[in-house]
């Protein structure tokens, strides 16, 4: 069975991830088979809207498959992940360019790379099951697939909270953290995506109130908490707060990877530009990411033995410098992520 399936059905050309056993986690050659299509759709008169959806129940696609590219990157071999990266970025950028509408249907787990698949384009339709989020720091990585570009622009400090404890955002959540535009019952997705292969038009789409955001009842608390200059003074403000939403998140900092935080501050303050500004320094870290930070370490610990006790480089947030932040984000030169 293909990985991903690719068809023109009325007026739309339509990708479905088909890895449901993997939580439809996106290879490689899924990038590479998207990019075809949507450029082999992109002049033909007969495909007037892409809709993206995916097999099964559990996600839309929980991330990228990186058991290959860290296996490769353990034996010293780091290109089969830089060059998974630079062209899973490429096809993230082609999406938010394409020139004809894009409807993704976000049900489940919608985390790293899923976000990339799904989010970057002008419709993104979630429902009772989405469950986003951006956990890269967790495995020693940053949140990338142009994650930064996402996380800069949501509501006040909320990108920054995101970001460093990979809190789940429900419906609710996604559409006011800007992640999704619109709520639709899931019940209805069928009849939603009939209309649009028989229109082309998302105009069809329904309207509905989105549910309620527990992250933007959280919003000011969020802002106070999360308003540090750098990571050791968020740390203090989490120890110094009774609040549970504090000790959650302090939790789950002192967990993550401290160099893949302070790095993701960096990336957020001051904001990218452009989703192709993000795209082009978040590579810069991910191509050093094997060799100078945590990635491999982050893997090792959280996915493939699951002993959950990663050996961080850093012991702790107050033991990154400035300087090696500086370095993970240095211009590759002739490595550069370029995008025509």
């Amino acid at each position: 069975m293909a990985d991903i399936l690719i068809r023109k059905e009325g007026r739309a050309g339509r990708l479905t991830l088909n890895r449901p056993q993997a939580l439809n986690a996106l290879t490689h050659a899924i990038c590479l088979e998207t990019e075809r299509a949507l450029l082999d759709w992109r002049d033909d008169p007969e495909v007037a809207v892409v809709i993206l959806d995916a097999a099964g129940d559990r996600a839309f696609c929980a991330g990228g498959d990186i058991a290959q590219v860290t296996a490769a990157g353990r034996q010293g071999d780091y290109a089969m992940g830089r060059d998974f990266w630079r062209d899973e970025y490429r096809m993230n950028l082609l999406f938010s360019r394409y020139p004809k509408p894009v409807v993704s249907f976000l049900n489940g787990f919608v985390m790293g790379g899923g976000v990339g698949y799904g989010c970057h384009v002008g419709h993104r339709i979630v429902g009772e099951s989405t469950q986003m989020a951006m956990p890269e720091c967790g495995i020693g990585l940053i949140p990338d697939v142009g994650g930064t570009w996402l996380l800069a622009r949501a509501p006040g400090a909320l990108g920054v909270y995101l970001a460093l404890t990979a809190a789940r955002m429900g419906p609710g959540d996604a559409i006011h953290a800007g992640f999704a535009d619109a709520f639709v019952p899931q019940t209805d997705w069928d009849a939603v995506k009939d209309r649009l292969i028989e229109t082309g038009d998302p105009a069809t789409l329904p309207r509905h109130a989105a549910p309620e955001s527990p992250l933007a009842a959280a919003q000011a608390v969020i802002d106070r908490l999360f308003a540090g200059a750098d990571i050791p003074a968020i740390v203090a403000a989490l120890r110094a707060d009774e609040s549970p939403l504090a000790a959650g998140a302090l939790k789950a900092i002192l967990r993550n990877a401290p160099l893949s935080m302070a790095s993701t501050l960096a990336m957020l303050r001051p904001p990218p530009a452009s989703l192709a500004e993000a795209l082009a320094q978040e590579f810069r870290w991910t191509w050093r990411s094997m060799e100078h930070g945590d990635f491999i370490e982050g893997v090792r610990a959280q996915i493939l033995d699951k002993d959950r006790n990663p050996r961080w480089q850093h012991p702790t947030p107050e033991a990154v410098t400035p300087a090696e932040v500086a370095r993970m984000l240095a211009p590759l030169g002739a490595q550069e992520l370029t995008i025509a």
